[in-house]
Protein backbone atom coordinates (compact mmCIF):
# COMPACT_ATOMS: atom_id res chain seq x y z
CA UNK A 1 0.00 0.00 0.00
CA UNK A 2 1.46 3.37 -0.99
CA UNK A 3 0.53 7.03 -0.64
CA UNK A 4 1.62 9.13 -3.64
CA UNK A 5 2.14 12.88 -3.64
CA UNK A 6 2.98 14.84 -6.78
CA UNK A 7 4.75 18.19 -6.54
CA UNK A 8 5.31 20.70 -9.33
CA UNK A 9 8.28 22.94 -8.74
CA UNK A 10 8.35 26.31 -10.50
CA UNK A 11 12.13 26.13 -10.45
CA UNK A 12 14.56 23.28 -9.95
CA UNK A 13 14.69 24.04 -6.23
CA UNK A 14 12.96 21.49 -4.00
CA UNK A 15 12.76 22.19 -0.29
CA UNK A 16 12.25 19.59 2.43
CA UNK A 17 11.22 20.49 5.96
CA UNK A 18 11.79 18.03 8.82
CA UNK A 19 11.75 15.21 6.29
CA UNK A 20 14.26 12.77 7.76
CA UNK A 21 13.30 10.64 10.72
CA UNK A 22 14.35 7.27 12.18
CA UNK A 23 11.26 5.69 10.66
CA UNK A 24 11.77 7.31 7.25
CA UNK A 25 15.53 7.79 6.69
CA UNK A 26 16.53 9.81 3.64
CA UNK A 27 18.27 8.03 0.77
CA UNK A 28 22.04 8.17 0.85
CA UNK A 29 22.21 10.16 -2.39
CA UNK A 30 20.48 13.09 -0.67
CA UNK A 31 22.54 15.14 1.77
CA UNK A 32 20.91 17.76 4.02
CA UNK A 33 22.06 20.17 6.66
CA UNK A 34 19.95 20.93 9.73
CA UNK A 35 16.15 20.67 9.17
CA UNK A 36 16.05 22.61 5.90
CA UNK A 37 17.68 21.46 2.71
CA UNK A 38 17.53 22.23 -1.00
CA UNK A 39 18.03 19.87 -3.89
CA UNK A 40 18.57 20.91 -7.49
CA UNK A 41 17.67 18.43 -10.24
CA UNK A 42 15.25 17.92 -13.11
CA UNK A 43 12.89 15.38 -11.61
CA UNK A 44 12.96 12.30 -9.48
CA UNK A 45 10.82 9.71 -7.72
CA UNK A 46 11.42 9.19 -4.04
CA UNK A 47 9.99 6.16 -2.29
CA UNK A 48 10.58 5.28 1.32
CA UNK A 49 8.83 3.54 4.12
CA UNK A 50 8.76 0.64 6.49
CA UNK A 51 7.08 -2.65 5.76
CA UNK A 52 3.92 -2.40 3.69
CA UNK A 53 3.38 1.32 4.30
CA UNK A 54 5.06 3.29 1.55
CA UNK A 55 5.20 7.02 0.89
CA UNK A 56 6.03 7.97 -2.67
CA UNK A 57 6.91 11.50 -3.73
CA UNK A 58 7.08 12.50 -7.36
CA UNK A 59 8.65 15.85 -8.07
CA UNK A 60 8.30 17.41 -11.51
CA UNK A 61 10.43 20.43 -12.19
CA UNK A 62 9.35 23.15 -14.63
CA UNK A 63 11.47 25.62 -16.53
CA UNK A 64 13.20 27.98 -14.16
CA UNK A 65 12.21 31.08 -16.19
CA UNK A 66 8.44 30.46 -16.03
CA UNK A 67 6.49 32.86 -13.80
CA UNK A 68 3.67 31.44 -11.71
CA UNK A 69 0.68 33.56 -12.76
CA UNK A 70 -1.91 31.68 -10.72
CA UNK A 71 -4.35 33.72 -8.61
CA UNK A 72 -6.05 33.07 -5.33
CA UNK A 73 -9.10 30.79 -5.76
CA UNK A 74 -11.05 33.26 -3.64
CA UNK A 75 -10.25 36.09 -6.03
CA UNK A 76 -10.98 33.88 -9.03
CA UNK A 77 -14.46 33.26 -7.63
CA UNK A 78 -15.29 36.98 -7.78
CA UNK A 79 -17.13 38.59 -10.67
CA UNK A 80 -16.21 42.10 -11.81
CA UNK A 81 -18.82 44.75 -11.08
CA UNK A 82 -21.12 44.94 -14.11
CA UNK A 83 -22.01 48.56 -13.38
CA UNK A 84 -18.35 49.54 -13.32
CA UNK A 85 -17.61 47.60 -16.51
CA UNK A 86 -20.48 49.19 -18.44
CA UNK A 87 -19.80 52.66 -17.06
CA UNK A 88 -16.14 52.40 -18.08
CA UNK A 89 -17.13 51.11 -21.51
CA UNK A 90 -19.58 53.98 -22.02
CA UNK A 91 -16.98 56.51 -20.87
CA UNK A 92 -14.44 55.10 -23.32
CA UNK A 93 -16.97 55.42 -26.16
CA UNK A 94 -17.70 59.05 -25.23
CA UNK A 95 -13.98 59.82 -25.12
CA UNK A 96 -13.71 58.26 -28.59
CA UNK A 97 -16.34 60.65 -29.88
CA UNK A 98 -19.41 58.36 -29.74
CA UNK A 99 -22.40 60.31 -28.33
CA UNK A 100 -23.42 57.71 -25.74
CA UNK A 101 -25.94 58.69 -23.06
CA UNK A 102 -24.65 57.23 -19.81
CA UNK A 103 -27.38 55.96 -17.48
CA UNK A 104 -25.41 53.12 -15.88
CA UNK A 105 -23.54 54.62 -12.94
CA UNK A 106 -25.13 55.25 -9.57
CA UNK A 107 -23.82 58.77 -9.24
CA UNK A 108 -25.74 62.04 -8.76
CA UNK A 109 -25.20 64.50 -11.59
CA UNK A 110 -25.19 67.44 -9.18
CA UNK A 111 -22.08 69.16 -7.89
CA UNK A 112 -21.21 68.80 -4.22
CA UNK A 113 -23.03 71.63 -2.37
CA UNK A 114 -20.76 74.67 -2.14
CA UNK A 115 -20.70 74.79 1.66
CA UNK A 116 -19.35 71.24 1.75
CA UNK A 117 -16.81 71.92 -1.00
CA UNK A 118 -15.57 75.04 0.75
CA UNK A 119 -15.03 73.08 3.96
CA UNK A 120 -12.80 70.70 2.06
CA UNK A 121 -10.91 73.53 0.36
CA UNK A 122 -10.39 75.28 3.69
CA UNK A 123 -9.06 72.04 5.20
CA UNK A 124 -6.36 71.99 2.53
CA UNK A 125 -5.53 75.67 2.97
CA UNK A 126 -5.31 75.28 6.74
CA UNK A 127 -2.95 72.32 6.45
CA UNK A 128 -5.45 69.72 7.63
CA UNK A 129 -3.78 67.15 5.38
CA UNK A 130 -2.29 64.58 7.70
CA UNK A 131 -3.37 61.14 8.86
CA UNK A 132 -6.44 60.96 11.06
CA UNK A 133 -7.27 58.33 13.68
CA UNK A 134 -8.04 54.98 12.08
CA UNK A 135 -11.73 55.08 13.01
CA UNK A 136 -12.16 58.69 11.92
CA UNK A 137 -11.84 62.06 13.61
CA UNK A 138 -13.63 62.47 16.90
CA UNK A 139 -15.33 65.58 15.50
CA UNK A 140 -16.91 63.62 12.65
CA UNK A 141 -17.83 60.58 14.72
CA UNK A 142 -19.58 62.82 17.25
CA UNK A 143 -21.47 64.52 14.40
CA UNK A 144 -22.50 61.09 13.05
CA UNK A 145 -23.73 60.03 16.49
CA UNK A 146 -25.84 63.18 16.70
CA UNK A 147 -27.26 62.60 13.20
CA UNK A 148 -28.20 58.98 13.97
CA UNK A 149 -29.87 60.01 17.24
CA UNK A 150 -31.87 62.92 15.80
CA UNK A 151 -32.77 61.54 12.36
CA UNK A 152 -32.83 57.78 12.89
CA UNK A 153 -33.71 57.32 16.55
CA UNK A 154 -30.66 55.16 17.32
CA UNK A 155 -28.02 55.98 19.93
CA UNK A 156 -24.30 55.38 19.58
CA UNK A 157 -21.08 56.63 21.13
CA UNK A 158 -18.04 57.61 19.01
CA UNK A 159 -16.31 54.29 19.76
CA UNK A 160 -19.25 52.55 18.07
CA UNK A 161 -18.59 54.34 14.76
CA UNK A 162 -15.91 53.66 12.16
CA UNK A 163 -15.47 56.06 9.25
CA UNK A 164 -14.38 54.40 6.01
CA UNK A 165 -13.26 55.17 2.46
CA UNK A 166 -16.79 54.96 1.08
CA UNK A 167 -19.76 52.92 2.29
CA UNK A 168 -18.60 49.99 0.14
CA UNK A 169 -15.60 49.56 2.44
CA UNK A 170 -17.89 49.60 5.47
CA UNK A 171 -19.97 46.77 4.04
CA UNK A 172 -16.98 44.71 2.97
CA UNK A 173 -15.31 45.02 6.36
CA UNK A 174 -18.54 44.14 8.15
CA UNK A 175 -18.97 40.97 6.11
CA UNK A 176 -15.33 40.00 6.64
CA UNK A 177 -15.59 40.69 10.37
CA UNK A 178 -18.65 38.57 11.15
CA UNK A 179 -18.65 35.77 8.56
CA UNK A 180 -16.66 32.55 8.76
CA UNK A 181 -15.99 29.96 6.09
CA UNK A 182 -19.23 28.16 5.26
CA UNK A 183 -21.52 30.81 6.73
CA UNK A 184 -24.51 31.94 4.69
CA UNK A 185 -25.34 35.52 3.78
CA UNK A 186 -28.99 36.04 2.88
CA UNK A 187 -29.43 38.59 0.10
CA UNK A 188 -32.86 39.59 -1.27
CA UNK A 189 -32.89 39.90 -5.06
CA UNK A 190 -32.71 42.21 -6.92
CA UNK A 191 -29.54 43.15 -5.06
CA UNK A 192 -26.65 45.56 -5.40
CA UNK A 193 -24.09 43.79 -7.57
CA UNK A 194 -21.37 43.78 -4.89
CA UNK A 195 -23.23 42.00 -2.07
CA UNK A 196 -22.74 38.39 -3.29
CA UNK A 197 -19.11 39.04 -4.18
CA UNK A 198 -18.43 40.48 -0.73
CA UNK A 199 -19.83 37.28 0.78
CA UNK A 200 -17.59 35.18 -1.46
CA UNK A 201 -14.59 37.29 -0.52
CA UNK A 202 -15.28 36.33 3.11
CA UNK A 203 -15.48 32.65 2.05
CA UNK A 204 -19.19 32.72 2.89
CA UNK A 205 -22.04 31.52 0.69
CA UNK A 206 -24.52 34.04 -0.74
CA UNK A 207 -28.09 32.75 -0.46
CA UNK A 208 -30.35 34.64 -2.83
CA UNK A 209 -33.92 35.36 -1.73
CA UNK A 210 -36.06 36.17 -4.79
CA UNK A 211 -38.73 38.87 -4.76
CA UNK A 212 -41.35 39.87 -7.32
CA UNK A 213 -42.08 43.06 -9.22
CA UNK A 214 -45.73 42.53 -8.29
CA UNK A 215 -44.68 42.89 -4.63
CA UNK A 216 -42.58 45.96 -5.40
CA UNK A 217 -39.47 43.81 -4.98
CA UNK A 218 -40.01 43.56 -1.21
CA UNK A 219 -39.12 40.28 0.48
CA UNK A 220 -41.75 37.88 1.79
CA UNK A 221 -41.11 37.26 5.53
CA UNK A 222 -42.41 33.69 5.27
CA UNK A 223 -39.99 32.93 2.45
CA UNK A 224 -37.20 34.51 4.48
CA UNK A 225 -37.86 32.25 7.43
CA UNK A 226 -38.04 29.18 5.21
CA UNK A 227 -34.42 29.59 4.06
CA UNK A 228 -32.81 30.39 7.42
CA UNK A 229 -30.50 27.60 8.60
CA UNK A 230 -27.95 27.11 11.35
CA UNK A 231 -25.38 28.48 8.89
CA UNK A 232 -27.26 31.76 8.36
CA UNK A 233 -25.05 34.53 9.69
CA UNK A 234 -26.05 37.76 7.96
CA UNK A 235 -29.14 39.23 6.31
CA UNK A 236 -28.45 42.23 4.08
CA UNK A 237 -31.21 44.81 3.67
CA UNK A 238 -31.00 47.88 1.43
CA UNK A 239 -33.73 50.49 1.78
CA UNK A 240 -34.22 52.57 -0.29
CA UNK A 241 -33.00 49.91 -2.66
CA UNK A 242 -30.37 49.83 -5.33
CA UNK A 243 -31.41 48.75 -7.99
CA UNK A 244 -35.20 48.91 -7.53
CA UNK A 245 -35.86 52.08 -5.55
CA UNK A 246 -38.16 50.09 -3.27
CA UNK A 247 -38.57 51.31 0.31
CA UNK A 248 -39.35 48.89 3.12
CA UNK A 249 -42.35 50.10 5.15
CA UNK A 250 -41.94 50.02 8.93
CA UNK A 251 -44.59 47.33 9.36
CA UNK A 252 -42.75 44.94 7.03
CA UNK A 253 -39.44 45.65 8.77
CA UNK A 254 -41.10 44.81 12.10
CA UNK A 255 -42.22 41.47 10.69
CA UNK A 256 -38.67 40.79 9.52
CA UNK A 257 -37.33 41.78 12.96
CA UNK A 258 -39.63 39.28 14.66
CA UNK A 259 -38.19 36.52 12.49
CA UNK A 260 -34.58 37.63 13.03
CA UNK A 261 -35.16 37.64 16.80
CA UNK A 262 -35.77 33.87 16.72
CA UNK A 263 -32.25 33.16 15.52
CA UNK A 264 -29.52 34.37 17.92
CA UNK A 265 -26.72 33.86 15.40
CA UNK A 266 -28.36 35.90 12.64
CA UNK A 267 -27.19 39.51 12.25
CA UNK A 268 -28.54 42.22 9.95
CA UNK A 269 -26.55 44.61 7.80
CA UNK A 270 -28.76 47.59 6.99
CA UNK A 271 -27.48 49.55 3.99
CA UNK A 272 -29.09 53.00 4.32
CA UNK A 273 -26.95 54.99 1.88
CA UNK A 274 -30.03 56.28 -0.01
CA UNK A 275 -32.10 57.18 3.08
CA UNK A 276 -32.48 60.88 2.20
CA UNK A 277 -33.40 60.25 -1.45
CA UNK A 278 -36.96 59.23 -0.74
CA UNK A 279 -40.32 60.32 -2.12
CA UNK A 280 -43.31 61.06 0.08
CA UNK A 281 -45.43 59.43 1.31
CA UNK A 282 -42.65 56.82 1.72
CA UNK A 283 -40.60 57.20 4.90
CA UNK A 284 -37.31 55.69 6.02
CA UNK A 285 -36.97 53.43 9.05
CA UNK A 286 -33.58 52.36 10.40
CA UNK A 287 -33.62 48.66 11.21
CA UNK A 288 -31.54 49.18 14.37
CA UNK A 289 -34.32 51.39 15.78
CA UNK A 290 -36.74 48.46 15.97
CA UNK A 291 -37.23 46.70 19.33
CA UNK A 292 -34.47 44.22 20.07
CA UNK A 293 -32.53 44.91 16.86
CA UNK A 294 -29.85 47.37 18.04
CA UNK A 295 -27.58 44.59 19.36
CA UNK A 296 -27.62 42.65 16.11
CA UNK A 297 -27.67 45.38 13.45
CA UNK A 298 -24.73 46.89 11.57
CA UNK A 299 -25.92 50.17 10.03
CA UNK A 300 -24.05 51.46 6.98
CA UNK A 301 -24.41 54.95 5.57
CA UNK A 302 -22.30 57.61 3.90
CA UNK A 303 -22.12 60.87 2.03
CA UNK A 304 -21.86 59.87 -1.64
CA UNK A 305 -25.49 59.80 -2.71
CA UNK A 306 -27.49 62.35 -0.73
CA UNK A 307 -24.72 64.96 -0.64
CA UNK A 308 -23.38 64.30 -4.16
CA UNK A 309 -19.97 63.42 -2.74
CA UNK A 310 -19.13 60.25 -4.69
CA UNK A 311 -15.55 61.30 -5.39
CA UNK A 312 -14.87 62.26 -1.78
CA UNK A 313 -15.04 58.55 -0.83
CA UNK A 314 -16.51 58.62 2.65
CA UNK A 315 -18.88 56.27 4.45
CA UNK A 316 -19.39 54.93 7.94
CA UNK A 317 -20.58 51.97 9.95
CA UNK A 318 -22.41 52.08 13.28
CA UNK A 319 -23.03 49.14 15.55
CA UNK A 320 -22.18 47.37 18.80
CA UNK A 321 -18.60 48.12 19.86
CA UNK A 322 -17.49 44.49 19.56
CA UNK A 323 -18.32 44.36 15.85
CA UNK A 324 -17.19 47.90 15.05
CA UNK A 325 -13.83 47.29 16.72
CA UNK A 326 -13.36 44.20 14.55
CA UNK A 327 -14.09 46.27 11.43
CA UNK A 328 -11.63 48.88 12.66
CA UNK A 329 -8.98 46.19 13.08
CA UNK A 330 -9.38 45.17 9.44
CA UNK A 331 -9.22 48.80 8.34
CA UNK A 332 -6.05 49.41 10.36
CA UNK A 333 -4.27 46.76 8.30
CA UNK A 334 -5.96 47.63 5.05
CA UNK A 335 -6.33 51.35 4.32
CA UNK A 336 -6.07 53.05 7.72
CA UNK A 337 -8.16 56.18 8.23
CA UNK A 338 -10.17 57.97 5.57
CA UNK A 339 -9.15 61.27 3.98
CA UNK A 340 -8.72 64.10 6.46
CA UNK A 341 -10.05 66.56 3.88
CA UNK A 342 -13.16 64.52 3.13
CA UNK A 343 -13.88 64.20 6.84
CA UNK A 344 -13.85 67.97 7.30
CA UNK A 345 -16.25 68.25 4.37
CA UNK A 346 -18.49 65.58 5.92
CA UNK A 347 -18.79 67.57 9.14
CA UNK A 348 -20.04 70.47 7.04
CA UNK A 349 -22.50 68.17 5.26
CA UNK A 350 -24.00 67.01 8.54
CA UNK A 351 -24.28 70.65 9.56
CA UNK A 352 -26.66 71.49 6.68
CA UNK A 353 -29.69 70.59 8.79
CA UNK A 354 -32.14 67.76 9.16
CA UNK A 355 -31.87 65.29 6.25
CA UNK A 356 -29.37 67.57 4.52
CA UNK A 357 -31.54 70.66 4.56
CA UNK A 358 -32.46 72.63 1.46
CA UNK A 359 -29.41 71.47 -0.53
CA UNK A 360 -30.52 67.84 -0.42
CA UNK A 361 -34.24 68.53 -0.74
CA UNK A 362 -33.57 70.45 -3.97
CA UNK A 363 -31.81 67.43 -5.45
CA UNK A 364 -34.55 65.07 -4.28
CA UNK A 365 -37.19 67.26 -5.92
CA UNK A 366 -35.32 67.00 -9.23
CA UNK A 367 -34.94 63.22 -8.88
CA UNK A 368 -38.67 62.89 -8.30
CA UNK A 369 -39.49 64.92 -11.41
CA UNK A 370 -37.21 62.68 -13.46
CA UNK A 371 -38.70 59.52 -11.95
CA UNK A 372 -42.21 60.66 -12.80
CA UNK A 373 -41.19 61.37 -16.40
CA UNK A 374 -39.60 57.95 -16.89
CA UNK A 375 -42.47 56.04 -15.24
CA UNK A 376 -44.95 57.80 -17.52
CA UNK A 377 -42.82 57.38 -20.65
CA UNK A 378 -42.07 53.69 -20.25
CA UNK A 379 -45.50 52.97 -18.80
CA UNK A 380 -46.98 53.88 -22.19
CA UNK A 381 -45.12 51.01 -23.85
CA UNK A 382 -46.81 47.65 -24.41
CA UNK A 383 -45.40 44.71 -22.52
CA UNK A 384 -43.29 46.78 -20.11
CA UNK A 385 -43.75 46.24 -16.36
CA UNK A 386 -42.77 48.89 -13.83
CA UNK A 387 -42.65 49.08 -10.05
CA UNK A 388 -42.65 52.79 -9.26
CA UNK A 389 -39.55 53.62 -7.19
CA UNK A 390 -40.17 55.15 -3.76
CA UNK A 391 -36.57 56.21 -3.28
CA UNK A 392 -33.02 56.28 -4.71
CA UNK A 393 -32.59 57.27 -8.39
CA UNK A 394 -33.06 54.02 -10.29
CA UNK A 395 -35.82 52.51 -12.40
CA UNK A 396 -35.79 48.71 -12.59
CA UNK A 397 -37.96 47.89 -15.59
CA UNK A 398 -39.15 44.51 -16.85
CA UNK A 399 -38.39 44.38 -20.59
CA UNK A 400 -38.56 40.59 -20.85
CA UNK A 401 -41.42 40.81 -23.38
CA UNK A 402 -38.74 41.87 -25.90
CA UNK A 403 -36.68 38.73 -25.36
CA UNK A 404 -36.76 36.42 -28.34
CA UNK A 405 -36.91 39.27 -30.85
CA UNK A 406 -34.22 39.91 -33.39
CA UNK A 407 -32.36 42.96 -34.69
CA UNK A 408 -30.81 43.04 -38.12
CA UNK A 409 -27.05 43.10 -37.90
CA UNK A 410 -27.12 42.31 -34.19
CA UNK A 411 -28.90 39.04 -33.62
CA UNK A 412 -31.44 37.75 -31.13
CA UNK A 413 -32.23 39.45 -27.83
CA UNK A 414 -31.96 36.52 -25.46
CA UNK A 415 -31.68 38.15 -22.07
CA UNK A 416 -31.03 41.40 -20.21
CA UNK A 417 -27.36 41.33 -21.10
CA UNK A 418 -27.95 41.12 -24.85
CA UNK A 419 -30.69 43.75 -24.62
CA UNK A 420 -28.32 46.19 -22.91
CA UNK A 421 -25.59 45.47 -25.45
CA UNK A 422 -28.11 46.15 -28.22
CA UNK A 423 -29.22 49.45 -26.64
CA UNK A 424 -25.60 50.52 -26.32
CA UNK A 425 -24.71 49.42 -29.85
CA UNK A 426 -27.79 50.64 -31.73
CA UNK A 427 -29.36 53.16 -29.37
CA UNK A 428 -26.17 54.56 -27.87
CA UNK A 429 -27.64 54.43 -24.38
CA UNK A 430 -25.74 52.73 -21.55
CA UNK A 431 -27.91 50.91 -18.99
CA UNK A 432 -27.21 47.88 -16.79
CA UNK A 433 -28.62 44.36 -17.32
CA UNK A 434 -30.85 43.09 -14.54
CA UNK A 435 -29.03 39.78 -14.52
CA UNK A 436 -26.17 41.53 -12.72
CA UNK A 437 -28.63 42.33 -9.91
CA UNK A 438 -30.16 38.87 -9.74
CA UNK A 439 -33.23 39.45 -11.96
CA UNK A 440 -32.67 38.82 -15.66
CA UNK A 441 -36.14 40.05 -16.67
CA UNK A 442 -35.22 43.68 -15.99
CA UNK A 443 -32.73 46.41 -16.80
CA UNK A 444 -31.63 49.22 -14.48
CA UNK A 445 -31.80 52.81 -15.63
CA UNK A 446 -30.20 55.50 -13.48
CA UNK A 447 -32.04 58.80 -13.63
CA UNK A 448 -29.14 60.69 -12.09
CA UNK A 449 -29.06 62.79 -15.27
CA UNK A 450 -30.79 65.95 -16.44
CA UNK A 451 -34.37 65.77 -17.63
CA UNK A 452 -33.25 66.81 -21.10
CA UNK A 453 -30.77 63.94 -21.20
CA UNK A 454 -33.42 61.48 -20.02
CA UNK A 455 -35.86 62.68 -22.68
CA UNK A 456 -33.26 62.01 -25.37
CA UNK A 457 -32.48 58.60 -23.85
CA UNK A 458 -36.13 57.54 -23.88
CA UNK A 459 -36.44 58.51 -27.54
CA UNK A 460 -33.34 56.48 -28.41
CA UNK A 461 -34.49 53.43 -26.45
CA UNK A 462 -37.97 53.47 -27.97
CA UNK A 463 -36.55 53.89 -31.47
CA UNK A 464 -34.10 51.01 -30.99
CA UNK A 465 -36.85 48.72 -29.69
CA UNK A 466 -39.07 49.43 -32.71
CA UNK A 467 -36.42 47.83 -34.91
CA UNK A 468 -36.77 44.50 -33.13
CA UNK A 469 -38.76 41.86 -34.98
CA UNK A 470 -40.39 38.72 -33.62
CA UNK A 471 -38.21 35.62 -33.68
CA UNK A 472 -38.46 32.24 -32.02
CA UNK A 473 -36.00 32.19 -29.15
CA UNK A 474 -33.26 29.67 -29.83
Amino acid sequence: MANTTVYNATSCQIRFLNFSSPQFPLPKFLSFSSNLSTLSLNSFNLEMGIGKQKNKIIVKASKSDEVDISLSPRVNSLKPSKTVVISDQATALVEAGVPVIRLAAGEPDFDTPSIIAEAGINAIREGYTRYTPNAGTLELRQAICNKLKVENGISYTPDQIVVTNGAKQSITQAVLAVCSSGDEVIIPAPFWVSYPEMARLADATPVILPTSISDNFLLDPKLLESIITEKSRLLILCSPSNPTGSVYPKKLLEEIAQIVAKYPRLLVLSDEIYEHIIYAPATHTSFASLPGMWDRTLTVNGFSKAFAMTGWRLGYLAGPKHFVAACGKIQSQFTSGASSIAQKAAVAALGLGYAGGEAVSTMVKAFRERRDFLVKSFGEMDGVKISEPQGAFYLFIDFSSYYGREAEGFGIIKDSDSLCRYLLDKGQVAVVPGGAFGDDTCIRISYAASLTTLQAAVQRIKKALTHLTSHALL
